[in-house]
């Protein structure tokens, strides 16, 4: 039952994502979520850390896109700055938004991955389209109800996948 929403791998934050791995891979972009994975919910702008992050994934030849549930305004505001395109109101786990974006991207599922902080969004959402899954820890604890909602159930899952032996890297759940 749970399997749908088991990452591929587990990292502590986008900093300890090996991107020179995934390239040997064949990837070749990234879905991107935007609240409490690139930055707090409440941060309007990039850091410079992220925006040197940016730089350094896009020169290694990576596309990048921000797909998030947000609205228009939160996430333009933060992705026009640095020219990354977004899809906004994304409606994860629903696939339009990752096929959207795969679409703009240019990519095939196996060429792309999905970086998110939640489980039953930017997890599920990527597994069911077949995507590569990168579950990282939230930034913070400032979330919105739903998503405090969502933090409760994915403690009963964590504990599961603890059981099962089923995290990959960190176990950090």
């Amino acid at each position: 039952m749970f399997k749908a929403i088991v990452p591929d791998l587990y990292v502590q934050s986008i900093y300890d994502i090996d991107f020179h791995q995934l390239q040997r891979r064949g990837v070749k972009a990234a879905i991107v979520d935007l609240d409490n994975t690139l930055v707090e919910a409440d941060r309007p702008d990039a850091t410079p850390k992220l925006v040197s992050w940016l730089d350094q994934v896009q020169g290694m030849g990576f596309r990048v896109m921000i797909v998030s549930n947000n609205t228009r305004t939160r996430v333009s505001r933060f992705a026009t700055p640095l020219q990354i395109p977004f899809i906004h109101r994304a409606k994860k786990p629903l696939s339009r938004a990752f096929k959207k974006a795969l679409r703009r991207l240019e990519t095939k599922p196996e060429e792309t991955v999905v970086i998110g902080d939640q489980l039953f969004t930017d997890v599920l959402g990527a597994k069911r389209m077949g995507l590569f899954a990168i579950l990282v820890v939230p930034i913070s604890e400032s979330e919105g109800f739903f998503t405090k909602i969502n933090r409760m159930m994915e403690r009963i899952v964590f504990r599961w996948m603890k059981e099962k032996g089923m995290l990959r890297w960190g176990d950090r759940p």
